[in-house]
């Protein structure tokens, strides 16, 4: 795997600035990898692997950066829950490690680089230098990945009866014995109106 400096310019690269969340979301990915025992993640273990994400910002898109994994590959899952937490999963057995920035790792930042100028380059440096357990909490859990979830073959297709849309992965529901797509099944959830 690239060094440090390396994966943070890959990243900035991909996101289209550095910032603290960059910084962060590669701290998180290589500290998810190692507790997996994940050494190529883009390579030879690039299938052995998913990885959920609670946030949409900039961390999540080092992260994906670092571990390869990608929405459309469907390795990287998004649960939009506001946290800047991720977890990273081995397919095979569901085990996993839930890793979680600390809230007061900001605090910390201005506490120990008070003499820079702005809260940006305090948490840029902080996040580059703090210990792992001063900026993250680490859980292992467990996740039941369901087999439509799994990357790979889109499996069957269906129509939806109601909008004739395509429908990958079993995302459908039957309603009064039709296949139904979930935004015509539940209209109110839908995140757009016609």
């Amino acid at each position: 795997m690239e060094s440090f400096d390396e994966l943070l310019r890959l990243a900035k690269a991909a996101h289209g600035h550095l910032c603290a969340g960059q910084i962060l979301g590669v701290r998180m990915a290589l500290l998810g990898l190692e507790r997996l025992g994940i050494a190529d993640p883009r390579g030879a273990d690039r299938k052995r692997f998913i990885t959920y994400v609670e946030i949409d910002r900039c961390a999540t898109d080092a992260i994906a950066v670092v571990t390869g994994c990608r929405l459309g590959k469907r390795a990287l899952k998004f649960r939009d829950w506001g946290k800047m937490a991720a977890t990273f999963v081995e397919i095979a057995t569901g085990r996993g490690i839930r890793v979680v920035a600390h809230e007061d790792s900001r605090a910390l930042a201005d506490e120990l680089y008070p003499h820079l100028e702005t809260e940006r380059e305090r948490q840029m440096k902080a996040y580059r230098e703090l210990p792992d357990a001063a900026l993250f909490r680490e859980q292992w859990v467990r996740v039941a990945i369901e087999p439509a979830d799994l990357p790979g073959s889109p499996g069957d297709r269906v129509k939806c009866a109601h909008c004739g849309e395509g429908i990958n992965f079993g995302r459908f529901t039957h309603v009064a014995g039709e296949r139904l797509c979930l935004s015509c099944a539940s209209p109110q959830l839908r995140y757009w109106e016609p």
